[in-house]
């Protein structure tokens, strides 16, 4: 074990909250590998340690809500504003403050008096915001029921949805 300071339940709980793995937390807080495994199932077992990490993810809800908010605004979020600002002759500063400059990563003068702006990704806002959500990474029980159709030999669902759609159509 760490010689340097105890391990306490909560301590314990705050470095598992971030990593959600009890042997990882285990030597990151100076156990030996050796033992990780076995130390981190037994902290992880404790009752004051089970209290602390539900009350930290209770916590960590609201800054998740913050950044998926945050994250929406970047992916589809609109770049008027700052438009506006680039094409404008002379923006007065309260046209600047009032200016929804969000979306925007940076903002620079260049030689000959232009102005480059650039946006921040909204592909890459996209996708985290799918990491971020549970329920859009889950197979859905509308897929699950295709897959188990399609793979207990009852036909090709496939097949009998495309002859519903040329049904549809004539």
């Amino acid at each position: 074990m760490n010689k340097d300071k105890t391990i306490t339940p909560k301590l314990f709980a705050r470095m598992f909250v971030r990593l959600r793995n009890a042997s990882e937390t285990a030597v990151r807080l100076g156990i030996p590998v050796s033992k990780a495994k076995q130390e981190g199932a037994r902290m992880l077992s404790m009752p004051s340690v089970k209290r602390a990490v539900k009350r930290l993810d209770k916590a960590d809800e609201q800054t998740l809500a913050y950044v998926k908010t945050g994250l929406s605004r970047l992916a589809f979020g609109q770049v008027n504003d700052a438009v506006s600002l680039v094409f404008a002759e002379q923006p007065t500063p309260e046209q600047i403050s009032r200016a929804d400059l969000f979306n925007v990563s940076e903002i620079k003068r260049v030689k000959g008096g232009g102005v480059e702006m650039k946006f921040f990704d909204r592909q890459k806002a996209l996708e985290k915001l799918f990491e971020l959500d549970p329920e859009l990474r889950e197979e859905t029980k509308a897929s699950r029921f295709l897959s188990a159709v399609c793979s207990s030999g009852q036909g090709d669902i496939t097949q009998l949805l495309e002859d519903k759609e040329e049904e549809s159509a004539e």
